[in-house]
């Protein structure tokens, strides 16, 4: 009960420190899909409810915090929208992805762990799509599409001609992260005119060791090895025309790597923003 009790204050303040009872919507969506609601945040009580799923996602689930409640807050969450998913019958946040528009913010959470100059110096709104989390129970196909139905609509609403964001990988071994780099690097997936290195402070210990190592094309066993490391919505974004900015950075914190995913509005694959963009 006491521990109930400290987890609870503790949530409080951090919510309190990060001013989120200051938090408004910049962008209102709501769509009713079958058994699900897409929809953008609009109230406090929704945006503590999408935190508190990272927080059993982010520090339960991935790194083994002890207590399975809490949230998961940092600075930016009062400037961001919140992409959220409920089921109906239960009425559970089930799915979200939290949203930061150039248009609300100048700041950006990619830019702890990369040098974004030569992303943030093209023309246009920038979307940066971060802190995407599903229930256990829910990660499907049918989730991830709903999630990127709301950032199709949401780039519409923003009229949002770049997106960015980290994608990560559950593995802090330098030999995988090289290899998932020289993967992607035969697949044409890695952009040098999106190239935004790691910050010194984010930067995987004897990568380039490895990169050195490890030359393109991988062979088919290799290839392999890369496709099991690879999470679902890794590929989604691979799927819809996202290339990769350069080589990962290390969330030594979560225990994993991230790569920096870039996609021009343009680019984007056109059956698939089809396929995620809902009629009206």
């Amino acid at each position: 009960m006491l521990a109930s009790v400290s987890s609870s204050f503790q949530s409080m303040y951090q919510m309190r420190t990060h001013k989120i009872h200051r938090f408004k919507p910049k962008v209102e969506i709501f769509k009713e899909i079958g058994p699900y609601v897409l929809k953008t945040a609009s109230t406090i009580e929704e945006l503590k409810s999408a935190l508190k799923l990272r927080y059993e996602v982010f520090h339960h689930e991935m790194i083994g915090k002890k207590n399975p409640t809490g949230i998961d807050v940092d600075e930016f969450d009062l400037y961001c929208d919140h992409l959220i998913i409920i089921n109906k019958k239960t009425n559970r946040l089930v799915g979200t992805y939290r949203l930061n528009s150039s248009l609300y913010s100048k700041s950006f959470y990619s830019a702890r762990e990369f040098d974004l100059k030569n992303i943030l110096s093209h023309s246009g709104n920038k979307l940066e799509l971060g802190r995407a989390c599903i229930q256990k129970e829910f990660r499907n196909g049918i989730t991830i599409s709903l999630l990127w139905g709301g950032i199709a609509e949401y780039m519409i609403a923003t009229d949002s001609q770049i997106v960015f964001g980290c994608a990560s990988i559950k593995t802090e071994n330098p030999r995988e992260a090289a290899l998932i780099y020289r993967y992607l690097e035969s697949e044409g997936s890695i952009s040098k005119t999106f190239d935004s290195p790691p910050t010194e402070e984010f930067t995987l210990p004897q990568l380039k060791l490895w990169l050195r190592l490890i030359k393109s094309p991988v062979t088919e066993v290799e290839q392999k090895e890369v496709k099991d490391l690879l999470p679902s919505l890794f590929q989604t974004y691979r799927k819809i025309g996202a290339v990769v900015a350069g080589e990962p950075a290390w969330d030594e914190e979560f225990h994993c790597i991230d790569f920096l995913t870039v996609m021009k509005r343009e680019d984007l694959s056109r059956v698939l923003w089809r396929k995620y963009r809902f009629n009206d």
